[in-house]
């Protein structure tokens, strides 16, 4: 059931052309990139508490409470009605936020029931094995999703499907933008059932933080966040895979979350968006087996080096924007992004216990989305002041032109943004782990 939901949930039919969808809806680049800070600042706020609560009250309730919100968020956009800006900012606005709120209800409590479970059955060495499984399957949702929902969003694709049937119906545009989200909402429904399937796994140091009342619940959420703070912060080990597993997720984040625009200006036509979503999630076959084998053959070093060396690459080579060809960089940074979501799972599980599993997994989630939504707020300020000055310099530019300029412009920062953050955080993990013996964990295989 965990397999399932991490498929269902994730398998989302609108991926392979978020950025125009929102753009299609009415929606300008600025309030696309306001509203996805306004989702990361949700996580944020939401994130820690959701996994001491799952800690205390349990993962399950958790879930099933994410799936609801799920279905309602998705709801929300389905089926507002076009024509009146406001309106529309503000649906998606609620979207982003029930969105958030149930992101961070999942991060956390889906893997730490999981993992608990392995635990109980004494089987936590197939861990490895578990997420490359599940990594496998989820490739294959994102195949189904990338193809299918890039090919029913396009209106010319459509059409041509129900000519080649017999029939005379006509889509329009703004009809089919909607396609790949009713599909998203028939699969939240689905991970919904699943939820319900669950069994919670219980452990008998589990047991000890279960609590009833309001209050007592809330004071239990609190001391257990605080006091898991404070065990991250004394673990130089754990501290650093977080601070380094966060560089790498945002950064290449907010470029995937951009992704649909890249592949514009690189000559790609919309109808193989999903297409292209579809071979690069091919990826996620071998990647998480690969991923597994490195963990058991290199040191956490090793892993950090070569993933730093992969982004820097393909952050580089998104920036030359070469026609078609622009999409193997693409897939590097793909493959990196899923090397750090593997690495992350397999060095927290190992070094954390049951009692505190989802609170330190929510508190990674919580520096992931509080850097993402950083990211995402200055990169919507600087390409802003960037385009506008373009306009003004060039007053005969059209506004089109002008973001399009800006948004290349704008690609070749991520490389230099990267490295910059990368010498800090080395410097701040060095100093941190230097004379303990958490280096030992770095440098050799655990």
């Amino acid at each position: 059931m965990f397999i399932a939901l991490r498929v269902l949930y994730n398998a989302r039919f609108y991926y392979p052309v978020f950025t125009v969808l929102f753009l299609d809806y009415g929606l300008t680049i600025e309030q696309f990139a306001m509203l996805n800070v306004v989702w990361a600042i949700t996580i944020v706020l939401v994130e820690v508490p959701s996994g001491a609560l799952a800690d205390i009250l349990g993962r399950k309730k958790l879930l099933v409470s994410t799936c609801a919100i799920m279905i309602v968020e998705l709801s929300l956009i389905s089926f507002v009605p076009l024509g009146n800006g406001n309106l529309i900012f503000t649906v998606f606005l609620i979207n982003r936020i029930l969105s958030g709120i149930a992101e961070a209800m999942a991060s956390g409590a889906d893997e730490a029931i999981a993992y608990d479970t392995l635990v109980l059955t004494g089987q936590t060495d197939d861990w490895g094995r578990v997420l490359e499984f599940q990594m496998k399957l989820q490739s294959v949702g994102f195949i189904v999703a990338m193809t299918l929902g890039s090919f029913i969003y396009d209106p010319n694709m459509v059409n041509k499907v129900l000519h080649f049937l017999g029939s005379d119906m006509a889509f329009t545009q703004q009809q089919t933008m909607r396609f790949p989200l009713y599909l998203t909402l028939v699969s939240s429904l689905i991970a919904f059932i699943a939820v319900l399937k669950m069994k919670e796994p219980v452990l008998d140091n589990k047991k000890e933080l279960q609590v009833s009342g309001f209050f007592k619940t809330s004071i239990a959420t609190l001391s257990h966040t605080m006091q898991t703070g404070k065990w991250i912060i004394k673990s130089p080990f754990v501290f650093s895979v977080i601070l380094f597993g966060m560089l790498f997720d945002h950064s290449i984040r907010m470029v995937v979350t951009l992704t649909s625009q890249y592949y514009r200006l690189i000559m790609i036509p919309e109808a193989l968006f999903g297409v292209i979503g579809s071979a690069i999630s091919v990826i996620g076959l071998f990647i998480p087996k690969i991923s597994r084998k490195m963990t058991e053959k290199y040191t956490p070093l090793k892993n950090m080096i070569i993933l730093t060396l992969m982004t820097i690459i393909g952050f580089y080579g998104i920036s030359l924007f070469i026609p078609f060809y622009g999409i193997a960089p693409m897939v590097v940074l793909f493959a990196a992004f899923m090397m750090n979501g593997f690495f992350l799972s397999h060095y927290l599980n190992n070094e954390t216990s049951s009692d505190k599993r989802a609170t330190v997994l929510s508190f990674k989630g919580l520096s992931f989305n509080l850097s993402y939504g950083l990211i995402g707020f200055f990169y919507s300020i600087f390409f802003g002041i960037y385009r506008d000055n373009l306009k003004l310099a060039n007053p005969e530019m059209t506004h089109k032109i002008a973001e399009n300029k800006a948004f290349v412009a704008s690609i070749g920062w991520f490389n230099w943004y990267f490295i910059v953050l990368f010498i800090i955080i080395l410097g701040l993990t060095y100093k941190m782990l230097k004379g303990t013996n958490d280096i030992k964990k770095i440098v050799k295989l655990s």
